[in-house]
């Protein structure tokens, strides 16, 4: 932090300095007085060092004019440079850092870009919207990253479920702009880097490695506006394009939030709770993760808040695994997801990475399919994070 308490904040001042190469600053998203440094729920269910800012009046919510960099003026490095200091990050829930998938070793080639406009999550509609709403930034966007990776074109990926984002963006398309639009078939996880990669170009990551390793570079359509929005307005990255949505919100809504803004908040401007709701996930319900406390915030990786009523999620018993074989046809990167949860069950971890692990992306779809209902995308990131902490401490 590069403030303290008492300071006064406007905003789109930086509040935190970035403390190595894979993370990025944070800005003030309101205008205020910092009431606090400590730890605050994280999405991710741990504890974090946060900032807390008592906001003033709507009335002094508006950011002061700031520098719009030119980037037509700049060399590559100096964009990546913008938008490191932007705090611009994936928008699509991992939250990495923008400006490291925009620096590739120089002796890996990088010959497309590919922008990921599925969003294949049900319930969640934010990159939609983004499409639909701000198609000239997202060009702008992508124009920006383009010059930035020194590619001759792009490719977008849009599920067919969402003619109108299609078509948003193919008649915004600027002429002098060598980028394609693709409908895809809709299917999840259409929208995992590897899997878009392959429907679009065919060629199939190795396990262990990246994007870049097959000659592409993968970002989301709302980091992509979003970058446009720096560089057209000035502003960093401080608020983003939100779902708050299910069964269990009364006015569900796509909603532009500011970073840090609190869950009961947003269901607050939603008309609250229904009488059945249960259970409130950040990310959408195959991915998302179940949260214990309504001051928890949004944070820039946070897609969605999807509200789960009773009938949504009435807990199932877990039973023993009958070897039917479901999980491994239903496997998008062709693992045995039977032979991994037994792994991770006797925590037996070390096998379990040798058994490819970490090519698992958690999306889901082995413990959708189960019979038995065993928890088996609960298993494996509970074997990933014992693998991390292990790793760690060595």
């Amino acid at each position: 932090a590069i403030v303290r308490p008492g300071d006064r904040v406007e905003r789109g001042d930086k509040i935190a300095e970035a403390d190595g190469w894979i993370s990025s600053p944070v800005h003030a998203s309101a205008t205020g007085t910092v009431a606090a440094i400590g730890l605050w729920p994280h999405p991710d269910g741990t504890y974090e060092p946060a900032i807390r800012i008592a906001v003033e009046p709507f009335s002094a919510q508006a950011a002061r004019p700031r520098m719009v960099p030119d980037w037509k003026g700049l060399a590559a490095k100096q964009i990546v440079e913008a938008i490191r200091d932007a705090g611009v990050v994936g928008l699509g829930g991992a939250a990495f850092p923008t400006h490291v998938k925009l620096s590739p070793p120089d002796e890996q080639k990088v010959d497309v870009l590919v922008i990921n406009g599925c969003e294949c999550e049900p319930y969640l509609t934010t990159d939609h919207r983004s499409m639909v709403e701000y198609p000239e930034r997202v060009h702008l966007g992508i124009r920006i990253l383009m010059r930035c990776l020194g590619v001759a074109r792009g490719m977008i990926g849009i599920e067919r479920n969402k003619p109108d984002a299609i078509a948003a963006l193919s008649a915004t398309l600027p002429s002098d702009l060598a980028v394609t639009v693709h409908p895809l078939t809709v299917k999840y996880p259409q929208g995992a880097e590897k899997m878009l990669i392959h429907a679009l170009l065919g060629r199939e990551v190795p396990s262990g490695k990246l994007p870049m390793h097959v000659g592409a570079v993968v970002h989301n359509v709302a980091s992509a506006q979003t970058i446009g929005e720096v560089f057209d307005t000035g502003l960093p990255l401080i608020e983003r394009i939100v779902t708050l949505t299910g069964h269990g919100v009364r006015r569900p809504s796509n909603l532009i939030v500011p970073v840090g803004t609190k869950i009961r908040d947003l269901i607050d401007a939603c008309g609250g709770l229904a009488e059945d709701a249960r259970e409130i996930v950040f990310g959408g319900p195959m991915m998302g993760v179940a949260q214990p406390d309504l001051d928890t915030p949004v944070v820039k990786g946070v897609t969605g808040v999807v509200v789960l009523t009773e009938a949504d999620c009435k807990p199932l018993a877990s039973y023993p695994c009958i070897k039917c074989g479901h999980c491994l046809d239903a496997c998008p990167v062709f693992l045995n997801p039977q032979r991994l949860g037994a792994l991770a069950l006797a925590e037996r971890y070390d096998e379990a990475a040798a058994n490819h692990l970490a090519d698992c992306m958690l999306c889901g779809c082995c413990g959708y399919v189960c019979p038995s209902n065993v928890p088996l995308p609960q298993l494996f990131k509970l074997a990933k994070t014992e693998l991390k902490r292990r790793s760690a401490a060595a």
